[in-house]
């Protein structure tokens, strides 16, 4: 097979999102009436943009693959992508569908309730992955399994064999969906993932099991490569072949958990791309999520590469009753 340069560390597929956060949101007005904020501001967010920025700010060559509207939105995801210094040749423009939206309500106590349209994200099909822009990365990451319906299932299976046969190392991350068969979905792909790295609430959805050792056993025995089992408070409970490790996590202070667990991914992915063992990885990712915790918005509290590594050679790990 033809060596193809990797001009990128991490190509990131799949949801962007326009975020718009409120607050204080005390109680929902009635029709024709008016209720004041005092506070709104407009972020970027979804599991593929919060990764691939994270990936960014630790000085990362990223790769950003997805789809978003025409509108002002679209533009307004394009142009952030843009100024984090990602690669956004894979990102598609469609003009008959909106991006996706989502208006987060907060609450006094930091309480959050969304209005979510799935708009472009819903859009996108395999038919959109460039897989010649895939070929110039050593890892491929998948963010956003279960609510991308176009490539759900096979498409994705698909998708990340034809990764494989070009070279890439595989990646996938899920977002929590009650509503679907959840395993029926993914089992066609769990074979072709180098790292399958879902929250615990996601992978016990899937597998039935609760216990974390017995969550990812199971999804070893699939066929995934490494599991990486995002905890929140709890940490992380990472298991490949011949490693089985719970790794806590730090001690911060707690603005807004938000994009926390695509920032524990991107600390992940940056460790693997530097070498570094699955422990050292994911103490990377857990320095990544305890400093997305520390501002609103799910990228606003992420640094860069020394900041991070200074945190989290410094930071207290959190100590759980």
């Amino acid at each position: 097979m033809e060596q193809i340069s990797k001009t990128l560390d991490v190509m990131c597929l799949g949801i962007f999102v326009a975020d718009a956060l409120a607050k204080p949101i005390k109680r929902i007005p009635d029709w024709r009436q008016l209720e004041l904020v005092d506070q709104v501001e407009l972020h970027t967010g979804g599991c593929a943009n919060n990764t691939g920025i994270g990936l960014a700010r630790l000085e990362l060559k990223v790769g950003c693959m997805g789809k978003v509207g025409t509108d002002g939105f679209g533009d307004f995801v394009m142009k952030n992508l843009a100024t984090e210094g990602t690669d956004t040749r894979g990102m598609k423009r469609d003009a008959s569908i909106g991006t996706s939206f989502t208006f987060v309500m907060i609450a006094p106590d930091g309480e959050r309730a969304f209005f979510h349209f799935i708009g472009a994200n819903g859009a996108l099909v395999i038919d959109d992955v460039d897989f010649g822009l895939i070929s110039q990365s050593r890892i491929l990451h998948v963010a956003g399994t279960f609510i991308l319906p176009g490539i759900d299932g096979e498409p994705t299976a698909q998708i990340l064999k034809q990764t494989r046969e070009l070279g890439v190392l595989t990646c996938l991350d899920t977002v929590y969906n009650g509503e679907i068969d959840a395993f029926g979905t993914l089992k066609s792909a769990l074979p072709y993932m180098d790292y399958f790295l879902p929250s615990i609430d996601e992978a016990q959805l899937m597998t039935n099991q609760t216990n974390p050792h017995d969550v990812a056993a199971f999804l070893i025995d699939q066929g995934v490569g490494t599991v990486g089992l995002k905890m929140g408070a709890e940490g992380s409970y990472v298991m490949s072949t011949g490693f089985e490790k719970h790794i806590p996590a730090f001690q911060t202070d707690v603005v807004d958990t938000s994009g926390a667990g695509d920032s524990w991914v991107a600390g992940f992915l940056a460790g693997v791309i530097k070498g570094y063992d699955l422990e050292q990885s994911a103490r990377l990712g857990s320095a990544m999520g305890a400093n997305c915790c520390r501002a609103i918005g799910t990228t606003a509290g992420l640094k860069g590469w020394d900041e991070t590594i200074g945190f989290m050679n410094s930071a207290k790990l959190l100590e759980l009753e």
